[in-house]
């Protein structure tokens, strides 16, 4: 208990599983935790020094993978205590050590992994001139990125990032002040000592790391605040692994113009990485990740989540896509090859970090074996990248052979349950193995001869740990028992016996399988150490056949769901021909109704649409956005032909939505929202607006929705491409005052006091939203519906009288006031009378009459 006791003084923050024999035990308030979080038996053994029972619970060794999986889905980090001596050799205790410390962010068990999506361990700090770091690294892949941001948006801007980054564990020094930016964030926030952020020391832990003299090749020379981050993940990894990361060997630099900007709430609203329910189930993803391999479903995933805005590198991928569509034989036995293909860089990773068995080896090489095949299927691409790509995969027969020579074809799964290493690799092994074979064989013979030599045909020669080779005699043969068997243990059936021959075969035995376990376990860990040497080059090449198998699944999509290749150019028109929404197309159940879009930054700047409720603008705003995101990520895109411009962000606003959490209203977050989207966009950013200013008074939001949209249509820094939804029709008469604004509606009919939505969107503007139509069609009790009907024509009949409508000056007039929902459908008799009244001819006394008769009226 004191070495207990000692180990767990230097991990407070971790549960302890501590190493006794085949368990792993936990004690005290681990224990009291465990028990409840993995529903497991409490017990408790001897008493500690004030006289308590001591909490105990204890998961088999074997199965410990499976236990430590569901504490870290807990959020819990967990030290893993093993004996590191052999116990029958142990002068006393048994010497045990933390092997390594596995977190939310560092456990790579596939069991804890989703196979396509990445596990980021993500650090965060924050210099004294007010600069952020963030660096992330997939801990499973090797993936290591990291970013730097100054200003007075930067908190905002790493915030976002996190949101869509999803890190599963975040490092912050101690006391550092990160509650701005982590706020809400589901992952573990963990606290590490602040020298571990120190700029030259994590500089130094890097270029170590790296093997380089300079970060310049890495682009973190200038970036101070992002060299720290990496740095304390770096020294993280090395104290919770407790051994090499070799497969961590290269950090790239975030730069915000090297990609598309697709913040949080765009991804969210476009429902990019998820539906609506949360799930990949009615998401752009779902559709497109048509991968073979998990190595490709996470590419895929980062392509969407940060498109191109380099015109050539999309062409690059158009191309690709273009040449592996018109190739259908080629590309498909490509595909059927990869879907034999095993998780080459979650393989390398835990090989790396010294956590794989000998299965995951094996699958290793069985991958590497598919590589010469992939090669000659390949040979015949044209396109740039994909040539490109194809160089890049090495064949790696060394590595390759060097498994087939030292593995079994199927090994156990535990290096330490032997039968890993094949005949003929070791001649060492070899002979011990003959020992041990030929001792086992002697012993069996020996069992015959006995049973020939005394007569007892039931004896049986046994094996057990405590006492090794046993012979057993039952109770009523002991009369037949030789003079020179030793009795050695008393059963309930009989008696055990040994004799000097048994315990020579025994000796043999026994010492050869020792030395056989000892001898697999070491070849393996020398044949993991060494393929973790070639972490460069198998990632490499991973890499290359993950890119490979996105492009492949991007044409497969193409032919498949009828794309086509989206002209790319760097000028000003976005324009396209039937054009179709990805997901909802493939959701619905009757024809999907394509339409035509035209942006630019001078005629149809900025569009203004109106329709009624169901007509489809929110689905029409979505499918013009993903148009942007798909061509630059590199895919084909659903439309009959598509010219578009490049673009640097896409903006969308587009549904309700609100965060209770942070007491934030829908019209709050839509505020905040549509501040952004005015701060950040430029004039070559893509913005879709759906109904702002609806969740607020209705002249406020009409005044809110018309002052927006004047802004991103005469704002001299930045005009963007712009849709706007919208159901106050007012905002129509901006086309009659402003250039660049142009009028579109969704087309729909009555037919016998019922709605038809025909999807269509049509130039010129809507004056109706058939809304107690949508109501009606909804359910609405027939009561309720008339109502609104009689209220309904009370008001148009008020907003006529008073001449409502904004000015074409494009300012709503001063005077308006906030319609009542009630109104009476007649005139007050007061406001009758003094209509009525003729001022020129109305004398003093008289006024002062009529005053008093009008007040006691209206007191009525």
């Amino acid at each position: 208990m004191r070495q207990y006791l000692d180990v767990k003084r230097q991990h407070r923050d971790a549960i302890v599983f501590f190493r006794m024999g085949d368990f792993y035990e936990m004690f005290y308030e681990d224990a009291l935790t465990a028990s409840r979080v993995l529903e497991l038996t409490l017990t408790s053994r001897a008493k500690d020094s004030s006289g308590g029972a001591i909490p105990m619970c204890g998961v088999p060794f074997h199965a410990a993978e499976t236990y430590l999986s569901r504490l870290i889905r807990k959020g819990y980090r967990v030290a893993i205590c093993d004996q590191v001596e052999d116990a029958r050799k142990a002068k006393g205790i048994v010497k045990r050590e933390v092997t390594r410390v596995v977190s939310p962010g560092t456990f790579t068990d596939a069991s804890y992994l989703e196979a396509r999506e990445p596990a980021f361990l993500a650090a965060l700090s924050l210099t004294p001139g007010g600069a952020w770091g963030l660096a992330f690294l997939d801990v499973s892949t090797g993936e290591f990125a990291a970013a730097e941001y100054s200003g007075t948006s930067a908190a905002a801007t790493v915030a976002s990032e996190l949101a869509i980054l999803n890190p599963r564990e975040l490092l912050a020094a101690e006391g550092a002040e990160v509650a701005a930016v982590v706020n809400g964030l589901p992952g573990r926030l963990t606290r590490v000592d602040a020298w571990t952020f120190e700029a030259n020391q994590a500089r130094e832990r890097l270029c170590e790391q790296f093997q380089t003299a300079s970060l310049q090749a890495h682009g973190l020379d200038a970036a101070p605040a992002a060299t720290a981050a990496a740095g304390a993940i770096v020294a993280y990894l090395r104290d919770t692994q407790r051994g090499e990361i070799a497969h961590v060997r290269d950090i790239s630099l975030r730069v915000a113009a090297d990609a598309l900007i697709v913040d949080p709430v765009t991804l969210r609203h476009l429902n990019v990485l998820e539906g609506a329910d949360g799930g990949r189930a009615g998401s752009l993803l779902d559709v497109l990740d048509r991968t073979a391999t998990a190595m490709g479903g996470r590419q895929l995933r980062q392509w969407l989540m940060r498109p191109l805005v380099g015109l050539a590198r999309i062409q690059d991928r158009l191309d690709a896509v273009e040449d592996l569509g018109f190739r259908g034989s080629e590309r498909g036995k490509i595909r059927e090859l990869l879907k034999g293909m095993h998780d080459i860089e979650r393989l390398m990773a835990r090989i790396s970090l010294g956590t794989a068995g000998p299965r995951d080896v094996v699958a290793l090489g069985q991958s590497l074996a598919m590589l010469p095949r992939l090669r000659g299927l390949a040979e015949p691409l044209q396109a740039p990248l994909l040539r490109s790509l194809v160089a890049e995969v090495e064949d790696l027969t060394d590595i390759r052979g060097r498994i087939e020579q030292t593995l079994v074809d199927e090994p156990p799964a535990l290096a330490r349950d032997g039968g890993v290493i094949r005949d003929g690799h070791d001649p060492a092994l070899d002979d011990l193995r003959a020992i041990s074979r030929g001792g086992k064989t002697a012993i069996a013979s020996m069992e015959e001869a006995e049973r020939a030599r005394t007569g007892i045909g039931s004896l049986k020669i046994r094996y057990n740990r405590v006492f090794g080779y046993y012979i057993e005699v039952s109770n009523s043969n002991l009369g037949g028992v030789p003079a020179d068997y030793i009795r050695k243990q008393t059963i309930a059936g009989g008696e055990r016996f040994i004799t000097p021959a048994l315990k020579e075969y025994e000796d043999r035995v026994l010492n050869a399988d020792e030395r056989i376990a000892a001898v697999e376990l070491d070849l393996f860990e020398r044949l993991r150490a060494g393929l973790a040497a070639e972490a460069p080059r198998v990632l490499d090449t991973a890499r290359a056949i993950a890119a490979i198998d996105v492009l492949a699944a991007l044409a497969d999509a193409a032919a498949a769901l009828n794309y086509t290749k989206p002209h790319m150019h760097d000028g000003d028109e976005y324009s396209a021909v039937d054009v179709r929404h990805p997901v909802v197309e493939r959701a619905v159940t009757s024809a999907f109704v394509p339409n035509d879009v035209q942006l630019d930054g001078s005629v149809s700047q900025l569009v203004i649409l109106t329709g009624p409720n169901m007509g489809g603008k929110s689905t029409y705003l979505r499918q013009v956005a993903l148009l942007a995101l798909m061509a630059q990520a590199g895919s084909f895109v659903p439309a009959r032909q598509a010219k578009l411009s490049v673009v640097d962000r896409i903006f969308a606003r587009v549904g309700a939505s609100d965060n209770i959490a942070r007491g934030q209203s829908t019209f709050m977050v839509e505020m905040q929202e549509t501040a952004t989207i005015l701060h950040a966009a430029t004039s070559r950013s893509l913005v879709i607006l759906d109904e702002i200013g609806r969740g607020t008074a209705t002249f406020d939001g009409l005044s809110l929705a018309w002052a927006v949209a004047e802004h991103l249509a005469s704002n001299n820094r930045a005009r963007p491409k712009t849709i706007f939804a919208t159901h106050y029709h007012e905002l129509t008469d901006l086309a009659d005052g402003l250039p660049g604004v142009v009028n579109f509606h969704v087309t729909a009919r009555e037919f016998k006091d019922e709605i038809v939505f025909l999807h269509k969107i049509v130039a010129g503007r809507s004056d109706r939203s058939y809304g107690i139509q949508v109501a009606r069609l909804a359910g609405l009790p027939p009561a309720v519906v008339k109502r609104a009907s009689d209220i309904l024509r009370a008001l148009e009949q008020d907003e006529l009288q008073r001449g409502g409508r904004p000015s074409l000056s494009g300012q709503p007039p001063a005077e308006q006031r906030q319609l009542g929902l009630f109104q009476a459908d007649t005139e007050h008799p007061v406001l009758a009378r003094l209509r009525a009244l003729d001022l020129d001819r109305l004398t003093p006394l008289e006024a002062l009459t009529l005053l008093a008769d009008l007040r006691r009226e209206a007191d009525q």
